[in-house]
């Protein structure tokens, strides 16, 4: 696993705002990619997030990032995406000196899931078996459309289900204070009353126009089921408002233009921007005024 790590000015000594407490202890940000994606991708988020003075320390999930090849294991075993985070953490609190009631966790698509497991929700392993041995119809995957194929001839239809049974019960990390997600997918795979239990502070945010993670099925399922949890349209725009790159491009999306059925309207920095301050804020911010 594969991990990169933005540090503030003050561990640098270039003289960064002091966020540190009265120990001299940082907060610490967990960042999460979408699928098929690169936590680089989300540096424009980490950027803010470290010049407010945290520790940014985000993971490319084995087998299911544009880093390295990927694998079927990757796209399907999601219950490994949050044990790498928490993996992560284990190895960030050895290295660094951590306000451990700063520690915080940030994620897009697929990402914003797997904070949301960190939180305490949990995928429906029954749903999760269907849908991946297809006994569930739906659309492949555009990074991976053979993946129902892949895994039936790797392990059988009884041989994943073995598999899904055998995965963790829950993936909570009680390190974990408040939690933020970008655009969350894989709503009508997560058993709704498992978001009931989540009790840390979340913050949830979305494109009316998503139609990657749609927001009826996806972000507005995560904010109505989290108690307390915080909600907010960005209005109509889409999936990849949350990036600051089209997906193996290269192609900044502030410099794209093209129809409104297009990748980016021409205001998405500007939007961008303000979900960055929204996200610092909530996650960083006066506890008492997320």
């Amino acid at each position: 696993m594969r991990v990169s790590v933005w540090e503030p000015d003050v561990l640098t000594g270039a003289g960064a705002p002091d966020a540190a407490g009265a120990s001299g202890a940082l907060p610490l940000v967990l960042l999460s990619h979408g699928t098929g994606g690169s936590v680089a991708w989300l540096e424009w988020l980490a950027e803010a997030l470290r010049r407010r003075g945290a520790i940014v320390v985000g993971v490319d999930h084995h087998g299911n990032t544009a880093v390295e090849a990927y694998l079927p294991e990757g796209f399907s075993m999601v219950w490994n995406r949050p044990l790498d985070l928490s993996f992560a953490l284990d190895w960030a609190l050895g290295e660094y000196h951590v306000d451990s009631e700063r520690v915080v966790a940030a994620g897009f698509s697929l990402g914003g899931y797997t904070v949301a497991a960190l939180a305490g929700a949990r995928f429906n392993r029954e749903v999760l078996t269907l849908v991946l041995t297809g006994a569930i119809p739906t659309p492949p995957l555009p990074e991976f459309p053979d993946l129902v194929d892949q895994l039936l001839a790797r392990y059988g239809v009884e041989g994943f289900r073995e598999i899904v049974a055998a995965a963790p019960d829950s993936l909570r990390d009680a390190r974990v204070r408040r939690i933020a997600m970008l655009a969350p997918a894989i709503g009508p795979l997560v058993d709704a009353g498992s978001l009931a239990e989540v009790s840390v502070p979340a913050l949830v945010l979305w494109g009316e126009a998503d139609d990657i993670a749609e927001p009826a099925t996806n972000a507005r399922v995560y904010a109505a089921g989290i108690p307390g949890a915080v909600g907010r349209s960005l209005g109509p725009v889409d999936h990849w408002v949350f990036l600051d790159e089209l997906p193996g491009s290269g192609v900044e999306l502030s410099a794209v233009d093209g129809d409104p059925g297009d990748a980016v309207a021409s205001d998405d920095a500007s939007i961008r921007a303000g979900a960055r301050d929204a996200v610092a804020d909530f996650l960083l911010g006066d506890e008492t005024n997320p």
